[in-house]
């Protein structure tokens, strides 16, 4: 395994904490699916319930640092300089109909940039995680992102809303984290997306970065409508030309 510093540290068990709880809910949700009050409810309070177990988690070892987070919104603390940025569940709908494609994304900023980043899936117990200068990770192997350098060779994905329909061979997964984690361990060759929150991609970004990939400049003192477009470097030039009118 190799070394991982602090605070990652710090992350890592918080998200383990916080998995606990997501884990059972989602079982509960196959029995709330077929009565008439439905999950919806259930889910932000599983939601609710993970956010506040990773915050208790992160304070407790850094009580200064300021946060975002999706539920909470912004804190700022003593510490401005350091930002927790936490989405407790990316890929509430998956969740919601008992889909189990949802993940854990925690990521810190420090100054202006993401410095370690984190996306547990619990269900599958697979964790991403890197850091700065130190690569990524997917459960304590190194990953790099995929070596294809032909567009129809690869698998891309996507989410929201598409206008024109892009020529490429694409999934839409329903979790951003994730998919720019399946884009760092070369499982997607690139990801492209509108409109996102900044905690959905935050630990993404370092991750694919981390793992020899090209993410599009972003930035990071900006939380809402992000546009993302994340692959290999291989890749990149034909997959821009590609979304040249994304």
């Amino acid at each position: 395994m190799n070394s991982i510093s602090a605070n990652l540290n710090i992350m890592i068990k918080a998200s383990e904490k916080a998995s606990k709880v997501l884990i059972r809910d989602f079982g509960e949700i196959e029995k709330l699916q077929v009565s008439k009050k439905g999950p919806t409810d259930f889910v932000t309070n599983a939601d609710i319930k993970a956010e506040k177990i990773i915050i208790e988690e992160l304070k407790k070892a850094k009580p200064n640092y300021s946060i975002l987070s999706e539920e909470n919104g912004e804190e700022n603390n003593k510490d401005k300089d350091n930002t927790w940025i936490i989405d407790p569940i990316d890929g509430t709908v998956n969740f919601l109909h008992g889909v189990p494609h949802f993940a854990i994304s925690i990521a810190l900023r420090s100054k202006n940039e993401i410095v370690s980043g984190l996306v547990f899936d619990p269900i599958k117990n697979e964790m991403f995680y890197a850091e700065k200068n130190n690569g990524a990770y997917f459960n304590n192997h190194r990953i790099r992102v995929s070596k294809k350098n032909q567009i129809n060779d690869c698998l891309f994905v996507t989410g929201g809303k598409i206008k024109d329909e892009p020529d490429l061979p694409y999934r839409k997964s329903g979790c951003a984290a994730l998919d720019m984690a399946y884009v760092a361990s070369g499982r997607y060759d690139g990801y492209f997306q509108h409109d996102l929150n900044l905690w959905d991609i935050a630990a993404g970004i370092i991750l694919v970065n981390e793992a020899g990939g090209i993410t599009n400049e972003l930035d990071l003192s900006v939380n809402k409508n992000l546009k993302i477009i994340a692959s290999s470097a291989d890749i990149n030039t034909k997959l821009l030309e590609k979304l040249s009118n994304f």
